[in-house]
């Protein structure tokens, strides 16, 4: 019997978690900046598309039905990114990490044989990153955790991926076998892009360059090869453009902090398919390999695809890529449920 189609970039929202980070102190200066870097137009229309598809984000029967309707069998559920609340100090952002893992699992807990799910942690707090991954993927039964291009650092600056005080994070993820999905919110090019969704449909794919890059050039994934990354729209802008960083690293010293080509850890990680055209998806499988490639919707949102297996089938692929793509390499990344799913298929 087939594996079920396996869709490994779906949202979810929590409720409970929003009215704790509301209390916040610092979450009426996040309003703030979300509006300084997405501008008050975008924000707006944001805020209407995501009230049109509450109810798939809210509630399990309604999703359930809409993956019927697309031919997903099982999804990997993470919450929108709007609810990682990097601005939250220490003791609150575990709390809302915790809390955040709890509510993914009990959402997916109602049709075990059809959610997975993923967790949080506070990347703003690195030292606190192993405990949250724990109770995530230990307490909560969660596949790994979903995780941003960067967080402020409390002390100023920026918590980059490269920050050696990750290390402990990226080694227990190893030994945990932890999915982790890389899904930037928040450009840090800011007011540069308040315009025109800028913020989105250029400030995503640039944090996905700078994110990857960071865990690239900077060794992280020679120190930890056993990583079960997976990054959200193809991994934006940097896949198809390595020839310039493998470039730098034969020519610049500075450039060499990893010990291969730039370009060869691109098979060392996953990237989902969402990649809006089949010109891209071909270039993204070419790029990265067709093992490489996992499908992803970004469920239920207007940036995502309603229809994720027929844009895969639309791309020209073999058979056997497109089915690699839609269901097999989610396999290698240890994403398989109860064989009740394959009805699904």
């Amino acid at each position: 019997m087939s594996s079920p189609a396996l869709d490994v970039h779906a949202h979810l929202w929590l409720d409970a978690v929003e009215a704790v980070a509301a209390s916040g102190n610092g979450y009426v200066n996040a309003v703030a900046l979300e509006l300084h870097r997405f501008g008050t137009e975008s924000v707006a229309e944001s805020a209407s598309s995501a009230a049109e598809v509450r109810d798939k984000l809210t509630d399990p029967a309604a999703r359930l039905a809409a993956m019927d309707q697309a031919g997903v069998g099982v999804q990997l559920v993470s919450v929108a990114p709007t609810q990682y609340y990097p601005w939250a100090e220490a003791d609150l952002a575990l709390e809302l990490s915790a809390l955040t893992n709890a509510g993914v699992a009990e959402h997916c807990a109602t049709a075990a044989d059809r959610l997975l799910g993923l967790g949080v942690v506070p990347l703003q707090c690195p030292e606190r990153a192993v405990k949250a991954l724990e109770d995530a993927v230990l307490g909560h039964g969660l596949r790994g955790v979903e995780i941003s291009s960067h967080a402020p650092n409390p002390n100023g600056g920026t918590v980059e991926l490269s920050d050696r005080r990750l290390d402990a994070f990226w080694h227990r993820a190893e030994q945990l076998r932890a999915v982790v999905f890389l899904h930037p919110w928040g450009c840090t090019l800011d007011a540069r892009l308040d315009s025109w969704y800028f913020g989105n449909t250029v400030g995503q794919p640039v944090e996905h360059a700078v994110a990857l890059s960071h865990l690239i050039i900077s060794g992280v994934l020679d120190r930890h090869p056993d990583l079960r990354l997976v990054a959200a729209h193809g991994g934006g802008y940097l896949p198809t453009f390595m020839g310039r960083a493998d470039h730098a690293w034969r020519h610049r010293r500075d450039a060499r902090g990893c010990r291969e080509l730039p370009s060869s850890y691109l098979q060392r990680m996953w990237f989902d398919s969402l990649v809006h055209t089949p010109e891209a998806l071909r270039r993204l499988v070419d790029a990265v390999g067709e093992r490489r490639v996992v499908l992803g919707s970004d469920f239920p949102f207007d940036m995502g695809d309603s229809d994720p297996i027929g844009k895969v089938r639309a791309a020209g692929l073999t058979e056997r890529v497109q089915r690699a793509i839609i269901a097999d390499n989610a396999r290698d990344l240890g994403l398989t449920v109860e064989t009740a799913a394959a009805r699904h298929a």
